[in-house]
């Protein structure tokens, strides 16, 4: 830039300073986007005394490459104002800026008077208004413009199917290519596959991606873009040998390619091979931080997810709203909230856009953690609270026990004309189940279908089941469950099980056996059922039925699972297993249960052992 500034000074001594031939060159080397300098080219315009139609079409084009989309439409203004007919070179831009803006009268508008100026029949500019339209979601406008197309070439088709899925028109867009297939002379490129190796993913559609896979390795070069193409669609569709064969293969790797394969063990679960392949890649952005929390968060790897946040932060990786979202449903299980009000803290300091989202996980955690009163203050501050939102704190007021304050919250939320979903009903219905409101509960479950037209779930039927089982009504409960009879044995195990934990609630002996053997005839290494039954046994002083039960465990190597606690003391989360003493401050532990209990044996009480206190805390 220093020797064109040299040069623009020697143009100006000549007077040659408004010469198009000068300017022509000037201008093309300021508006270069490897060499030149946008803020220098926008100087040099606004000197020009007369600005002709060349000029303002280099500066719309690099307007646009530069993402000044605004400056592109209000430049496009004034040629219009100093008269000049815009070309088929100045449209497309124009077009591109305001289908990104979402400018849809004024892309009407253009369109007028591109039909008026004939403009429409050339194949760039009319590429380019169906591009405008697929931005901005017309998809009937964009289907009649590829109708209109005489002669459609491999553009025109990659931005009809690229415009159905990037709308979720899945079908369709398959539906395009198969007829491009048949109807054209025209060679599917890299941009048809990679879209519909996207339609692929979406659909679930393997046979199709490997036909695509075929087709690229006879057809197309194997370049960086395609293979990360199909490795995502390999390994969302479950074929992780084969997505890792593709990944090997990928000629020059980038950070997209790491992070689908690491994507790809997280999804099946393979957490050990997806940490694996985190270590090794040579780049990490916060994308792919992002992906191997949120796969420790998924199976539940609560410490594994705070702990590679921490490194995330000790090697500088600033987290986005994505990687905060799954830090926060890790607070909401572990019920760490003095973490969670760290993250709070870090979204508000960083400004952090707190969309539906985020303010759902938030609430989420507040609620998770006892602390519903912040809950609701946060849910307060949502300016356009949708259907999640609504869902989350309705969910976190029922399981505070705040039965009337959730009802009353999905009261308001009818009223404003927000329908509630699948979701919002188990929040209801364990409200309900708290509350102890049966006839509520009853017309809340029925409402489901007659008003919604939502189908219960297991998870309903669950609510409904504790709902009458809490309130002794156990004949009724047992009877919901034998109506779902037509469902999987081990899917509604869970009802069976909801239903004996409210015969031990209720001391009823007969169906709690009843119960049990039928839970045992599916799933006969199910501890807490035994346990259950056990239990029922003991209350009733049928210590010989204890025995046999107990017994019947031991032979068939049933073992309970050890109760478990958390606790947060100063941000750390520590955790307590019945039986164990593997906790390095155990010693202080034993020593304050000596604290607490020696007051107790000096008023001549009797105390359990510390062992046993320790699985009573626990």
């Amino acid at each position: 830039m220093k020797e064109l500034k040299q040069i623009q000074s020697q143009i100006f001594r000549v007077g040659l300073h408004q010469n198009k031939d000068a300017l022509n060159k000037l201008m093309i080397f300021c508006t270069n986007p490897s060499s030149g300098n946008l803020q220098y080219a926008e100087r040099i315009f606004n000197y020009i005394r007369h600005p002709y139609l060349f000029i303002y079409n280099l500066m719309i084009r690099t307007f646009v490459k530069k993402g000044n989309l605004r400056k592109t439409i209000l430049l496009f203004g004034r040629l219009r104002e100093d008269g000049f007919s815009p070309d088929n070179f100045t449209y497309p831009f124009v077009l591109k800026a305001i289908g990104c803006l979402q400018l849809v009268p004024e892309g009407r508008k253009i369109h007028g008077f591109i039909s008026k100026t004939g403009l429409e029949f050339d194949s760039y500019v009319h590429n380019s208004l169906m591009d405008m339209y697929a931005e901005m979601g017309d998809l009937e406008a964009l289907w009649q413009l590829f109708e209109e197309m005489p002669k459609r070439d491999v553009v025109t088709w990659n931005i009809l199917i690229s415009g159905f899925v990037k709308r979720g028109r899945f079908e369709d867009a398959v539906a395009v290519f198969r007829q491009m297939e048949q109807e054209s002379n025209e060679r599917p490129d890299e941009v048809t596959a990679v879209s519909i190796l996207s339609a692929c993913v979406a659909l679930k559609n393997l046979e199709l991606g490997m036909e695509i896979h075929r087709y690229i390795s006879k057809e197309l070069d194997f370049t960086t873009i395609l293979g990360n193409a199909l490795l995502d669609m390999y390994s969302k569709c479950g074929c992780l040998s084969q997505a890792r064969r593709i990944f090997d293969e990928i000629p020059i790797k980038n950070v997209i390619s790491w992070t689908s394969m690491v994507s790809g063990y997280v999804n099946c679960g393979q957490l050990d091979d997806a940490r694996e392949m985190f270590e090794k890649s040579p780049t990490r952005d916060v994308v792919l931080w992002t992906a191997m929390i949120n796969g420790y968060v998924q199976f539940n790897c609560f410490d594994e997810a705070m702990s590679l946040f921490r490194e995330m932060q000790i090697r500088r990786v600033k987290p986005d709203r994505f990687t905060v979202v799954c830090l926060l449903t890790c607070c909401a299980q572990l019920g760490a909230l003095e973490q969670g009000k760290w993250i709070h803290g870090y979204i508000e300091e960083n400004m952090i856009l707190m969309d539906a989202i985020l303010c759902t996980a938030l609430i989420d955690m507040y609620a998770k953690c006892g602390c519903i009163q912040k809950s609701m203050e946060i849910f307060e501050g949502i300016e356009r609270k949708d259907t999640t939102s609504w869902t989350a704190i309705i969910c976190g007021l029922a399981i505070n026990g705040q039965t009337n304050k959730a009802l009353e919250f999905f009261s308001e939320m009818k009223r404003v004309g927000t329908k509630p979903d699948d979701v919002t009903f188990i929040g209801v219905l364990s409200a309900c189940s708290h509350g102890g409101l049966v006839e509520k509960g009853r017309w809340y479950f029925d409402s489901m279908r007659k008003i919604y037209q939502i189908e219960p779930k297991l998870e309903h039927y669950g609510c409904l089941v504790d709902l009458l089982g809490r309130a002794g009504l156990l004949d009724e409960a047992e009877e919901l469950i034998k109506k779902t009879s037509d469902k999987k044995s081990e899917i509604v195990v869970p009802l069976w099980g909801a239903l004996l934990s409210a015969c031990r609630i209720h001391s009823n002996i007969e169906m709690g056996e009843r119960v049990a053997k039928h839970i045992d005839g599916i799933e006969s290494n199910n501890s807490g059922v035994h346990t259950l039954l056990s239990n029922i046994y003991a209350a009733a002083n049928r210590w010989g039925d204890v025995t046999k039960v107990r017994r019947k465990m031991k032979d068939l190597g049933v073992k309970k699972l050890p109760g478990c606690s958390l606790i947060e003391v100063n941000g750390i989360v520590h955790e307590f297993l019945v039986g164990d003493t593997s906790h390095p401050e155990i010693r202080k532990i034993f020593s304050m249960l000596d604290d607490i209990a020696r007051p107790v044996f000096c008023l001549g009480k009797n105390v359990p052992d510390k062992e046993d206190l320790i699985s009573l805390i626990v």
